[in-house]
């Protein structure tokens, strides 16, 4: 595992981002482990962040495309500062879009906040976590009715490794019904893999009861082979 990685995993845990316990998922499912992005709240943390996410979509996608699109409304900072991060990590001057969630009739009117979207723009949308796909429903109708935009694929920042509508994970489902691709800094795989039985600032986070109960969450929710 890349150390990038390892460092996001322990940064999610310091950040408090990264739960264990019981959770209810926003598709209704519960879980044993939770991802709230909301919880990076200071400039030190969000500049972390886009950092991590710089590295995943460089890896990805290249360069070569012109905008981030972060759905309200926590896509929004997302898109912020993985573009700042764009910037001074790889020289690449990536503008940013979000949407609003009520279309604004006044001033900078329209839907979109940040940068318009237009023919021939190459976008990648910035997420925090797709658990069974259903956002990525509402995202695309309106990128697309901007124009001829390519929307060139998904980054997340955890891959919860589980099925999205049907039997395959949900950032496959979304590649395969949309034809973009799909990317996270981390899979929850190797968080498990690197916080399992491994002491982190003296506490164990995934220890063998919890490693059960996320085995039994995959037993119901993970891919069948």
């Amino acid at each position: 595992m890349e150390q990038y990685k390892k460092e996001f995993i322990e940064f999610m845990v310091d950040c408090n981002v990264l739960k264990f316990g019981d959770f209810v998922t926003k598709s209704g499912r519960k879980t044993p482990f939770f991802i709230n992005t909301g919880f990076y709240r200071t400039g030190a943390q969000l500049r972390r962040l886009g950092g991590y996410y710089a590295k995943a979509i460089q890896e990805k996608f290249g360069t070569d495309f012109d905008v981030l699109f972060g759905p309200a409304y926590k896509g929004i900072p997302l898109s912020v500062a993985a573009s700042m991060a764009m910037s001074e990590e790889f020289g690449a001057e990536i503008r940013y879009c979000s949407n609003r969630k009520e279309i604004k009739d006044h001033g900078d009117k329209g839907i979109l906040l940040g940068s318009p979207l237009g023919d021939g723009d190459k976008v990648v949308i910035i997420e925090d976590v797709t658990t069974a796909g259903t956002s990525i429903e509402e995202t695309l109708p309106i990128i697309r009715a901007q124009g001829n935009v390519d929307v060139l694929g998904l980054v997340v920042s955890v891959d919860r490794m589980e099925r999205g509508q049907g039997s395959k994970t949900a950032l496959t489902e979304i590649q395969e019904k949309y034809g973009f691709r799909t990317t996270a800094i981390v899979t929850m795989g190797e968080v498990i893999e690197h916080l399992y039985n491994k002491p982190y600032n003296g506490k164990v986070m995934i220890d063998d009861s919890l490693k059960q109960a996320i085995d039994a969450y995959y037993d119901m929710y993970g891919v069948k082979d």
